[in-house]
Formats: structure tokens, sequence, C-alpha cells
């Protein structure tokens, strides 16, 4: 009984010419579809000169950016160095003015050393206020070249006083 089904289905498939038919239209609208594709690709991608127009735009676009941010950062930084230098300039004056209330308290012999400690304040002030921006960065890069450990716990140091006055400054208000 097999045996007679295998003939029959063979039989029926052989014929049924429709089914290779749309096999073949398949197969040719593959074909179409396969030649059509590159020349969409074609149409997709823009021409040569347009890229790089674009890209020369882009490029200026991010040196004209790179340039703001430059100088921006650079009038922050000259802002900021003025500011710290008023700052060193008022710890020389405060020095200073304590220099008596020392000589009175304490003896004239420390109230001298008050006075030279404020005018070595006062002299690092001037060479602060002397140089740019740019040449104070080299001389902090070339110091923590230098003496690593110093540079870090300087700045443990000075993170630890801004806490502190950051704390005080928000308490007081």
């Amino acid at each position: 009984m097999a045996e007679t089904e295998k003939p029959a289905a063979a039989k029926k498939a052989a014929t049924k010419p429709t089914a290779a038919k749309p096999a073949a239209k398949v197969a040719a609208k593959t074909t179409k579809a396969k030649t059509a594709a590159p020349k969409a690709e074609a149409k997709a991608q823009p021409a040569q000169g347009k890229t790089d127009n674009v890209k020369s735009k882009v490029k200026s676009d991010m040196n004209d950016f790179k340039a703001q941010a430059t100088d921006s950062v650079r009038a922050a930084a000259t802002k900021g160095k003025d500011r710290a230098t008023e700052a060193v300039g008022s710890i020389s004056k405060l020095i200073r003015d304590s220099a008596g209330t020392i000589d009175d308290n304490v003896g004239k012999q420390y109230g001298d050393y008050a006075r030279s400690a404020a005018d070595m304040v006062d002299g690092f002030a001037d060479k602060m206020d002397a140089k740019d921006v740019d040449m104070l960065a080299e001389d902090a890069r070339q110091f923590v070249r230098k003496s690593p450990a110093v540079a870090i716990g300087a700045a443990a140091a000075i993170g630890f006083v801004l806490a502190r006055l950051v704390r005080s400054g928000g308490k007081d208000t």
C-alpha cells in the first residue's frame, strides 16, 4: 500500500505545472530587484562634492567651537588668577597688620618674623600677577613633575581649607 502511494504523489507533483510558474516568476522578480538595488543605493548616496562641503563645514564649526571654548576658559582662568592674586595680597596685608600686635604680645623678634612672612607673601602675589595663565600652568606642571608627593599634599590641604570655607560660609547665611 505504501508503494502505491509513492507513485501517486510523484504523478501529482509532475502533473502540476502551476507550481513551476510561480517559482519562475519569483526568480524573475528577485533578479529584477537585484538589478534595481544598486540604482537605489546610488541615488541614496550624496555626490562627492556635497559630502566634502559638509565635512569642511563641520570641521570649520568644530574649530570655531574649540576656539570659543579656549577663549572662555582662558578668560575664566585669568579672572581666577586676578582674584587669587588679590586674595594673596589681602593675606599679606593681614599678616603685616598683625605684626604690630605680635610685637606687643609676644616680642619684637616675632613681629619681625611676621613682617618677613608678609614680605614673602607679597612677593609671591607680585610674581603671580606678573605671569600670565599659561606660564602659571607650566610652572605648576614643572612643580608636580619635580615633587609629586608635595603637590598631592598641597592639593589635599587646599581641598580641606576650601571645604571648611564652603561649610562655614553656608552656616553663616
